[in-house]
């Protein structure tokens, strides 16, 4: 990986919430203000756990095709790298399945593996499973929902461009997200989108402390 963040740099995003850094990003045009983040098909699943901060290690699976001889070194190449991304690690996997709502990707089993290599959490358009268990063990969990079965399980290829809910995720980059979704942030930017955040809580206090004001009226919020 060609860029890191310091401790300090992950600790600030940690103390921001998503929404927040997604408007941070929006003032620098480094992409158009409809790209970025994933829509409600992918969801939090323990909104309690807070914010997640961590660097993409990306995988393909296909878990319903029928006949499919899975490859086991697939699976080991893709815990190589989680174990070669610096810590913490967001593992970020793209469903290839041929039955569309049936790909069961990651389970307790996984998590298992996948923490001890420092990995803190998963963003998914495929299924998941073991919610209680996973939960209990401090994992986050983003993705369309829960499959019972791990069906004719399979890892493809690892540390590959992905397109999750119409983002692309390149393995290194920022995934940022809490109760509120995904957002993939620019490590360029980070410190920009950092500052930035905070004139974006301070300007939003402020607004909210007008409207709630005496001062307040339609007239003058037309006046801008």
């Amino acid at each position: 990986m060609s860029e890191l963040l310091t401790e300090a740099q992950l600790e600030a995003l940690r103390q921001i919430d998503t929404p927040t850094i997604a408007n941070a990003i929006e003032p620098f045009n480094i992409r158009s203000n409809t790209d970025g983040f994933m829509g409600y098909d992918i969801r939090c699943m323990y909104p309690e756990m807070g914010v997640m901060v961590g660097y993409a290690v990306t995988a393909t699976l296909d878990t319903t095709t029928h006949g499919r001889m899975q490859n086991r070194e697939n699976m080991y190449q893709f815990f190589e790298a989680i174990r070669d991304t610096a810590n913490p690690a967001v593992v970020v996997l793209k469903d290839m399945s041929s039955k569309p709502g049936h790909g069961c990707h990651w389970g307790d089993g996984l998590t298992t593996v996948a923490m001890k290599l420092g990995a803190i959490g998963l963003v998914s358009d495929g299924g998941i499973r073991d919610v209680d268990t996973v939960r209990e063990m401090g994992f986050q969990y983003y993705a369309p929902g829960m499959v019972p079965a791990h069906g004719n399980f399979g890892f493809l290829e690892s540390q590959l461009p992905v397109r999750v809910s119409d983002v692309l995720v390149n393995p290194g980059d920022i995934i940022h997200a809490d109760a509120n979704g995904v957002v993939c942030i620019p490590i360029s930017a980070v410190d920009d989108i950092i500052a930035e955040s905070h004139r974006v809580i301070d300007r939003e206090k402020t607004y909210r402390d007008w409207v709630n004001s005496d001062d307040f009226s339609v007239d003058k919020l037309r006046q801008g």
